[in-house]
């Protein structure tokens, strides 16, 4: 089962966010419960969401609402952006150069930034030096004002001038053999999955719960891939990338899944929530982050 606040970071991500960002907590927990969590768990994490700086709460007579910040409605964006596009992009040639020298006394800064770096999508090309063939100039000034580290780090864009090409680059930074493996897992797990529900939905047999358990469950697998695959463009993969066809799969079923997993969580969420912040433009069918 996974773990109780990275699931109800899926579930903020991929529903609440297109339904006002706020959710009273008997609905949280009814929406946890289909996948075994109890409410204990599920009180329990949302305190630690909160002590984080992911969520905040108001109350509405004797019922408790929760929110994300502004902090957690970033993140959750960033996710969402990266999730759902599904093609690598085109490279406009630079590379983004992160470089810092931070104090021992300041260790758990650096260790924080490097997780941070590392799901943004940064490669280690060598000790206090990490790059990106992504537009990441946005990310690393929000991090550089979040940790205060302004006098420790020097940031650069710019091009490769050689000796070697720039795949070389990539292959010193990223674990890419470890990452397509991760894919291929992913691609045999989830196609034979996708068949069997194919199926099951053509005859009728599978109802709205259980679609937005195996829609939820879906997106909280893939969406682990943004701690390993920095999406890199086009021109940096090699010829034949399973990451692409991993991504293929993820579209087709998260289409088949999404309308009957929209109605379930539309009614539980109907009961104590407001239905009529839905964002007007939100259609699970074509999830407006989707890139093709």
């Amino acid at each position: 089962m996974a773990n109780t606040q990275s699931m109800i970071f899926t579930i903020y991500g991929d529903y609440i966010r297109h339904y006002g960002n706020k959710i009273w907590i008997g609905s949280l927990i009814h929406l946890l419960k289909e996948f075994g969590h109890n409410e204990q768990s599920v009180r329990v994490a949302v305190s630690r969401m909160m002590k984080q700086g992911w969520l905040d709460s108001e109350k509405k007579g004797n019922k408790s609402y929760y929110f994300m910040t502004p902090r957690g409605e970033t993140r959750i964006e960033e996710a969402a952006i990266r999730i759902f596009k599904l093609m690598p992009n085109d490279w406009d040639g630079k590379w983004r150069i992160l470089m810092y020298t931070i104090p021992e006394e300041k260790r758990q800064i650096r260790d924080e930034l490097r997780k941070e770096l590392l799901w943004s999508g940064f490669g280690s090309f060598s000790n206090g030096c990490w790059i990106s063939p992504n537009n990441l100039e946005k990310e690393v000034n929000l991090l550089i004002e979040k940790y205060g580290i302004q006098s420790y780090v020097d940031f650069f864009v710019s091009e490769y001038k050689g000796p070697q090409a720039d795949r070389a680059l990539v292959e010193k930074s990223w674990p890419l053999q470890e990452i397509a493996e991760r894919y291929q897992e992913f691609i045999s797990t989830y196609s034979n999955q996708f068949i069997v529900h194919h199926s099951m939905m053509n005859k009728g047999q599978m109802t709205n719960a259980e679609c937005f358990v195996e829609r939820t469950n879906l997106v909280h697998e893939y969406r682990k891939f943004l701690f390993s695959d920095p999406g890199l463009p086009k021109e940096l993969l090699p010829e034949i990338w399973n990451g692409n066809h991993a991504a293929l799969l993820f579209e087709s079923y998260y289409k088949l899944l999404a309308q009957s997993a929209s109605q379930f969580f539309e009614m539980v969420f109907q009961e104590d929530n407001d239905l009529r912040r839905k964002d007007k433009s939100y259609d699970a069918d074509n999830h407006p982050f989707i890139i093709e």
